[in-house]
């Protein structure tokens, strides 16, 4: 029999992209950013950092490159929490709003710090009425999705248990009507993990 499947958004579930923002900041100008809120949902807010537009603007860009998608830290807990559903007989995907040239580096990436995730979708960020992570999800039929960011449940399939991972809490999106979209709120993965291998929702 094939093992259950479950589906794991990357940046903010799995990987540190909070962290690795002010990394492509310091690439890009030669100076990391002070920290100014780390409550805060959105890395740029967490920085402090101007508003970009023009030459700067790409030179900024041109920071988030192979190397960039290949080498962000582990979010504390996530290798341990992806270990655990694994080890309870889960398979684990990564289904990650990534633009999809850049889906192997990310698969290099969760490698690289021992997650026990052989495959990883990059369906890009084009989030509307339907989530862009929505068809991805149709196809594999997991038995739950864990994403950090309420749009992307936009259109989550019939049967798929949708766990919202709330973590940092000042100016996130992750409020209002759309809560009712999802079927739990966990403070990070290793949380969702503890509630699922506990029974919950059937897990």
């Amino acid at each position: 029999m094939p093992r259950p499947l479950i589906a794991l958004d990357a940046d903010g579930v799995l990987l540190d992209y909070r962290t690795g923002y002010g990394r492509a900041w310091a690439a890009a100008f030669g100076e990391h950013p002070a920290e100014v809120d780390p409550q805060a949902y959105w890395p740029q807010h967490r920085w402090g950092v101007e508003t970009l537009s023009g030459a700067r603007l790409d030179r900024f860009r041109a920071a988030f490159d192979e190397a960039f998608w290949s080498s962000l830290p582990a979010i504390d807990g996530a290798v341990q929490a992806c270990h655990r559903l694994h080890d309870a007989g889960h398979a684990l995907v990564c289904v990650s709003a990534l633009a999809p040239g850049f889906a192997q580096a990310r698969l290099r990436n969760l490698r690289a710090l021992g997650l026990p995730i052989e495959r990883v979708l990059a369906t890009g960020s084009d989030a509307g009425a339907m989530s862009p992570k929505a068809e991805a999800l149709r196809r594999l039929q997991p038995r739950a999705f864990v994403d950090d960011f309420l749009p992307y449940f936009r259109g989550l399939p019939a049967g798929i248990h949708g766990a919202l991972i709330l973590r940092q809490p000042v100016g996130s999106p992750n409020t209002g009507a759309e809560l009712a979209l999802v079927h739990s709120r966990h403070a990070d993965l290793a949380a969702f993990a503890d509630w699922w291998l506990a029974g919950g929702a059937g897990g």
